[in-house]
C-alpha cells in the first residue's frame, strides 16, 4: 500500500513527503525495500522523502543499515515541515545524540 501511495504521489507531482512513523512498532525487511524504493521513487521526480518520529528501534535499524545517511529523520513534525523551505530554521535529528544516549542507557561504554 505505501509503495502504491507514493508512485501515485510521486506521479502526481507531490514530491515533498514526510512519512509519520508514531504508530509503527516495527520494521522488517520488507518495510525497508519499501521505503528505499519509494525514496528513490521521490527523488527521481525531483523531490524528497522525510522520516518523522523513529522510535529508538527503528533510529538503530538505519543506523546499523547505513540508512541515517540517506534519509532524513525529524523528531518533530513542524522541523520536518519547515525543512522544506529553506529560509526557515531546522533542528535535524542528531543520530550521534541518539547512539550516545542509547550507550548511557544501556551502560555499554562507546566503541574506541
Amino acid at each position: 500500500m505505501l509503495r502504491t501511495t507514493i508512485v501515485a504521489l510521486a506521479e502526481s507531482g507531490t514530491v515533498k513527503v514526510i512519512l509519520n512513523f508514531a504508530d509503527v512498532t516495527e520494521i522488517d525487511d520488507d518495510g525497508l525495500g519499501a521505503l528505499v524504493f519509494c525514496y528513490a521513487r521521490i527523488v527521481n521526480r525531483g523531490g524528497a522523502l522525510k522520516l518523522l518520529n523513529l522510535r529508538p528501534l527503528h533510529m538503530n535499524l538505519m543506523v546499523l543499515t547505513k540508512l541515517n545517511t540517506v534519509f532524513e529523520v525529524f523528531a518533530d513534525e513542524q522541523d520536518a515541515v519547515d525543512s522544506f523551505f529553506p529560509d526557515r530554521a531546522v533542528r535535524h535529528y542528531d543520530v550521534l545524540e541518539f547512539v550516545e544516549e542509547q550507550e548511557k542507557s544501556t551502560g555499554l561504554d562507546p566503541p574506541k
